[in-house]
């Protein structure tokens, strides 16, 4: 049930602001209809959390699942290197790369109206513009190529392909390279089928 939505642009959102409203949400609900708060996992929310448990034994505070899950696809799917972030970094930064190359392909494609209207005609489905905000994006996007990846194959081989690259043969070529590399794909749909299981 969704009880209210509080603009609090300009306040200063310290663990005691976020337990304040929180706990005036409580008390007009009743403290005995509550069993339970989730916030993200912000350390001052974390903060508010605990201090809601003790203002209120029987009410557990819980980190949302989705937050906890987009922080982990961005440690998957973003890996930055840091010495405390060097495994991650070794064993994922190949991600970073392929959705380097996904958006790649997708600018080279969606920039020039020619190569628009050619993957339209190649493709039952539209090419996502998907916003950069969550790190799921990058799932999306490549849930996309997947779904269409036979049209962009069969768009890349085709003579029309050949004749609209004179604009920047070398993009064009990488276009067409990567879209026909197995591995390519092979990377994708091991990404996808281990985010799956998130």
């Amino acid at each position: 049930m969704f009880l209210k939505a509080v603009n609090c642009e300009g306040e200063y959102k310290d663990k005691w602001f976020i337990c304040d409203l929180i706990s005036k949400s409580i008390l007009k609900v009743g403290p005995h209809n509550e069993v339970q708060v989730v916030t993200d996992n912000a350390p001052v929310c974390k903060a508010a959390g605990l201090l809601i448990e003790t203002q209120y034994p029987h009410i557990f505070w819980t980190p949302c699942v989705v937050h906890t899950l987009n922080l982990a696809l961005k440690n998957i799917c973003a890996a930055k290197h840091t010495e405390a972030n060097e495994v991650v970094f070794e064993e994922c930064n190949w991600i970073s790369t392929i959705h380097g190359d996904v958006m790649f392909i997708k600018n080279v494609i969606m920039n020039l109206s020619m190569r628009l209207a050619m993957f339209n005609e190649f493709v039952n489905l539209k090419m996502l513009v998907i916003a950069e905000t969550r790190f799921a994006s990058v799932i999306v996007m490549l849930k996309r190529f997947k779904l269409i990846k036979h049209g962009l194959q069969e768009m890349v081989i085709s003579e029309k392909w050949s004749c609209y690259r004179e604009d920047d043969p070398e993009k064009a070529q990488f276009v067409k390279e990567t879209i026909l590399n197995d591995l390519w794909w092979d990377k994708i749909e091991y990404l996808l089928s281990f985010t799956m299981r998130c």
